[in-house]
């Protein structure tokens, strides 16, 4: 049984599905992350439960010598490919960076895989490929048209017609995963005593949940939101969010899939439901207890009014079977990470 190699596996989703992964497979985990973003906690994390089955090496994609070396060295079996920047707004300001460091270092690690035989690969994509949809519809299949509005999503589209246009001729299969907005921490983290364990670290957070119940436990004294006159149910936005532990959960059906099936494909990660901008928040302000100031802002360019994935194909095609679909469970797990993190800040 080979390795799996995780590039960005020190992030949030990587370090979720790394969880996932060490608790439901013999496979060892060898984590790539440049620590950019990803934060060190996280492998301590897992190394302390899961000891001799994973390691960390401090690479860059772009230091190619450096991953020859690792290709060369290990068995690797899959990769599951985190390792990328993500934040919209700063693609649409610095796009080169987006090109360099999603699509050109997606192309080396897919490079690398053909030299070194290396035939499953799970690509972190992304409901930015589809960008601004329009017209009447209740939510987005795969074969909805992609029109991504942003460098964000344009380089994670690439990256996808790459990873297709290799498996036309190599013997290489691929799963790429469109996640929409996940949120949430390690449902285990209570259950086991684990506090310390898996949840959202991050320096400058952009994601609506965490905003949110960062002002609950009063990091934030207040936040925003960016439009109140779009087409919908009370004129906020409204976005399909699916707890972290269910789109971990996902990699494993992928990986499952590639084995047996030995074909690509391309699925959506959600739950095929709704909730505005303001529902989420009265939802945190009502399970925190907590009240904070919203202020109304202007709209931010390239949101979409509504995101809702169709995740047919995926419940179909595989043996995901999503257990936290409630937006309760996600705050609820958000909300105690946050606390811990803010207790763990002040210690």
């Amino acid at each position: 049984m080979g390795y799996i190699l995780v590039t960005g596996g020190c992030g949030y989703i990587g370090s979720h599905t790394i969880f996932e992964f060490l608790e439901n497979t013999q496979n060892k985990i060898i984590i790539i992350d440049n620590l950019s973003t990803g934060f060190l906690q996280n492998f301590n994390f897992l190394e302390s439960k899961f000891k001799d089955r994973i390691e960390f090496i401090k690479c860059d994609l772009s230091e190619r010598q450096k991953l020859e070396e690792i290709f060369k060295n290990k068995k690797i079996e899959c990769i599951l490919h985190f390792a990328a920047s993500l934040i919209v707004e700063e693609s649409t300001k610095n796009p080169l960076l987006y090109y360099q460091n999603n699509t050109m270092n997606t192309t080396n690690l897919i490079e690398l895989c053909i030299k070194y035989q290396i035939k499953n690969f799970i690509f972190s994509s992304t409901a930015a490929v589809y960008g601004e949809p329009y017209g009447e519809f209740e939510s987005i299949d795969e074969n909805f048209m992609l029109a991504p509005i942003n460098p964000y999503g344009s380089s994670k589209m690439m990256s996808e017609k790459i990873l297709e246009d290799t498996a036309k001729i190599y013997d290489f299969n691929y799963i790429a995963l469109r996640y929409f907005n996940v949120a949430g921490a390690n449902i285990k983290n209570k259950d086991l005593n684990l506090y310390g364990g898996l949840g959202q670290r991050s320096k400058n957070a952009t994601h609506l949940i965490k905003i949110a119940i960062e002002c609950a436990v009063k990091k934030r004294e207040k936040m925003g939101i960016f439009g109140n006159d779009y087409n919908t149910r009370d004129g906020t936005c409204i976005r399909d969010y699916i707890h972290i532990n269910d789109l971990a959960s996902a990699h494993l059906s992928a990986f499952d899939y590639l084995l047996q099936n030995k074909k690509s494909n391309i699925f959506n990660v959600g739950y095929a439901r709704g909730y505005s901008v303001a529902e989420v928040i009265k939802a945190v302000k009502d399970i925190t207890k907590q009240d904070f100031l919203v202020e109304n802002q202007p709209r931010r360019n390239g949101d979409p009014a509504k995101l809702i994935a169709n995740n047919k194909k995926i419940l179909k095609h595989t043996n995901w079977k999503p257990k936290y679909d409630d937006l309760e469970i996600i705050i609820q797990t958000a909300y105690d990470w946050e606390k811990y993190l803010k207790f763990s800040e002040n210690v």
